[in-house]
């Protein structure tokens, strides 16, 4: 099982940033999948250690550089490892204020509430949550369509969204919050029994923080066992907010 707090912190490694040691350990405090897989590893990592040392052929060194260059090049590139254009961002009014929205030729890559006046601040934190560069653009006809279907129906067409950045997890976890009818909600227990994995409750919820496409993928109807908001990117109060709009009245 993979955990995306632990893929976001290998891609930290990879660009150079020096993870935080109690970060880390808080983290795996917290999180029963990365404990359950510390357990697993940690006796394979004990036989390892008792393995005799064997220097590695002289060979094999230069096809070590030459893999790890072209790793380099490939992520340079793209996640598929061919040439990619930046996506698109634009800034679009909304009934929930200004929204970011980022897109390609595939279809709309980001969806955020702007909580930031400066684009290129807007820029930036966009950048950071899809791990490529975006451009300023003017949004085209459908994207703005589809914001305004979304707003009239509360649904959006899954078939214009671009969700090849998220793992196979991820993906599973947002199309099942898709599934929840607007002014519902349901919980993070009750995506992971629907999605197979009845006891990674916390794996979804990880999911839902890491959402590029909030509202679109709504995972502000996703609440936790009790039925409290828990949680939300934008703060639980935007979160109450979208779902009032769309008809939810809690139960007392």
């Amino acid at each position: 099982m993979r955990c995306s707090d632990v893929e976001a912190l290998w891609d930290e490694m990879r660009e150079g940033i020096e993870p935080r040691n109690d970060h880390v350990v808080a983290h795996l405090r917290r999180c029963r999948d990365c404990q359950d897989m510390y357990a697993q590893f940690e006796g394979v990592a004990y036989c390892l250690s008792c393995l005799p040392i064997v220097e590695p052929p002289q060979s094999l060194v230069p096809r070590i550089l030459d893999h790890i260059k072209s790793s380099v090049r490939t992520r340079r590139a793209g996640t598929n490892g061919s040439s990619t254009s930046p996506d698109s961002l634009a800034l679009l009014d909304s009934p929930l204020g200004t929204l970011a929205i980022g897109w390609r030729k595939a279809g709309i890559t980001f969806v955020g509430i702007a909580r930031e006046n400066d684009f290129e601040t807007i820029r930036t934190l966009v950048e950071r949550r899809l791990r490529r560069p975006v451009v300023p653009a003017d949004a085209p006809a459908w994207v703005r369509e589809t914001v305004a279907a979304f707003f009239a129906t509360w649904r959006v067409d899954e078939r214009v969204l671009d969700v090849s950045g998220l793992t196979v997890f991820e993906r599973a976890a947002l199309e099942k919050a898709a599934e929840i009818p607007p002014g519902e909600v349901r919980s993070y227990g009750w995506i992971a029994r629907e999605i197979g994995h009845p006891q990674a409750a916390r794996a979804v919820g990880q999911a839902m923080a890491r959402n590029p496409l909030a509202l679109f993928f709504p995972c502000h109807r996703v609440v936790d066992a009790n039925g409290g908001l828990h949680n939300y990117g934008y703060g639980v109060d935007v979160k109450a907010r979208i779902l009032r709009m769309e008809g939810y009245r809690a139960v007392r």
